[in-house]
């Protein structure tokens, strides 16, 4: 059995279970796992179990320092790690090791976690499943056949098959919850600016977000109160007092009100019939659960996934520029391609959609005046074959992630059941800026009113 961060450590906390066997067990599925899976970047085992080793000693002697003490954790390769390579998944950085560790590893590791390695990505963090980087991209652990999703698709295949508890996602416009929603798992992009991104390679910076992917929400949360907080390395980062994420867990959801923009997921871009039956059957938890459910309309998807696109496109050949120029050939194909027509925005079509998100930004802040959270689908449907996924999957049709990267408020994806082929589905929950623990304290109540968490990919077995 797999444990969640939330039970291991409490057996840690007790001395009922050790960090070395947590960390034995971890290992052990991703020996059995990971020439199928492709999670896994650079593993390392070694420093896996040392870590573990000293965080065994140290809690026996003293306790543990929190939660995260002896937990097993990977971080995404675009996130530095000095004397460890980071490539960010190209060509370009192969050889590359940092000298210092980006800030949200050096907070992971205060708390005490275990760094089991480095997780796939897609080239630093854009394209799709590429097959021309110097690793394979990620598989679904659910159906190796299909694709995990967005960039953090390591994250997301390493956390649903059990070979680390948690781990590192960074979210430009979907790439925390995509792979979340795709394999089954919860994961948060938080408000804009709450989680340091010094250290952290940018795709495009007015957009980027980094946060937790795990097996529940309440892990989600765990993991935010070590990862959050004011840094000044950071021009983005906010300086806001960091509650307790866990305080209103189990605290019922009597009275909370939840609006549903059953527009996006139902006229603008119809999702698939179990992604929709997943939507209802929560409405209905939520309503039994006490929550007051009602819709709210805001501007068409197409408008929200047409502003950070084009916003996306033109920081991401922003940031690349330089070697855009001089090594382009370096590059994955689908990596060109974007970086070719992200230079072909306009000066007056970027201010354009600049000028466009504030308006965005205002009518959410409007439409949720009088709501805690919102809810829509987190993805189409279940993950789609390998093989399948389009070269401008960005245009292929408009995303339900994107909105909430143009706001910056925070948003998680977390597991809504189960399609025909047996793949998850998801919705994602949205709050208002800065009020992460509401949106916990609504996914957890709805995980917890469900059965989908007791259910793990067939291939990870117990």
């Amino acid at each position: 059995m797999i444990p969640t961060i939330a039970e291991a450590a409490k057996l840690i906390a007790a001395k009922k279970l050790s960090p070395v066997e947590l960390t034995q067990a971890c290992l052990s599925r991703m020996h059995a796992m990971d020439d199928t899976l492709h999670a896994f970047i650079l593993p390392t085992e070694e420093r896996a179990l040392s870590e573990a080793r000293a965080a065994e000693a140290e809690i026996m002697k003293s306790g543990p320092r929190g939660p995260m003490h002896g937990i097993p954790i990977g971080l995404k390769d675009i996130v530095d790690t000095a004397g460890l390579e980071t490539t960010c998944q190209s060509r370009l950085l192969a050889g590359n090791v940092p000298d210092k560790d980006a800030m949200c590893a050096v907070k992971l590791a205060s708390a005490g976690s275990v760094l089991m390695g480095k997780l796939t990505t897609h080239e630093f963090a854009d394209g799709g499943p590429s097959f021309d980087l110097p690793k394979p991209p990620s598989r679904n652990p659910w159906n190796p056949d299909h694709f995990t999703a967005g960039s953090s698709s390591g994250t997301g295949a390493a956390v649903a098959a059990g070979m680390i508890l948690c781990g590192i996602g960074t979210d430009t416009g979907g790439s925390i919850r995509g792979p979340a929603a795709l394999c089954g798992i919860a994961g948060i992009k938080p408000t804009y600016g709450l989680v340091s991104r010094a250290g952290v390679a940018p795709a495009a910076f007015s957009l980027d977000h980094i946060g937790p992917m795990a097996w529940t929400s309440e892990d989600c949360a765990i993991m935010l109160q070590a990862l959050a907080g004011h840094d000044p390395a950071d021009p983005a980062s906010a300086n806001q007092p960091i509650p307790d994420y866990t305080a209103l867990l189990g605290t019922g959801l009597k009275g909370v009100k939840v609006g549903v923009i059953r527009h996006f997921h139902e006229t603008d871009a119809p999702v698939a019939p179990a992604t929709q039956a997943g939507i209802d059957n929560a409405m209905a938890v939520l309503r039994d659960l006490g929550a007051i459910v009602s819709d709210v309309t805001v501007s068409p998807l197409q408008d929200w996934h047409a502003c950070g696109s084009l916003i996306s496109m033109a920081e991401r050949a922003t940031a690349y520029e330089e070697w855009a120029r001089t090594r382009l050939s370096e590059f994955s194909e689908r990596v060109q391609r974007r970086l070719a027509l992200g230079a072909m925005v306009s000066a007056v079509d970027y201010l354009q959609a600049v000028r466009r998100r504030r308006e965005l930004r205002a009518e959410l802040k409007a439409a949720m005046a009088g709501l805690d959270v919102v809810i829509t689908a987190g993805a189409y449907g279940e993950a789609a074959k390998m093989d399948a996924i389009p070269r401008w999957d960005v245009f292929a049709a408009p995303s339900f992630t994107i909105p909430f990267n143009v706001t910056g408020y925070p948003a998680i994806a977390v597991c809504t059941g189960f399609g025909p082929l047996g793949l998850p589905v998801s919705m994602q929950v949205v709050g208002k800026p800065f009020q992460e623990a509401t949106v916990f304290r609504v996914a957890d109540a709805f995980e917890k009113a469900t059965e989908f968490r007791n259910k793990r990919p067939a291939m990870v077995g117990g």
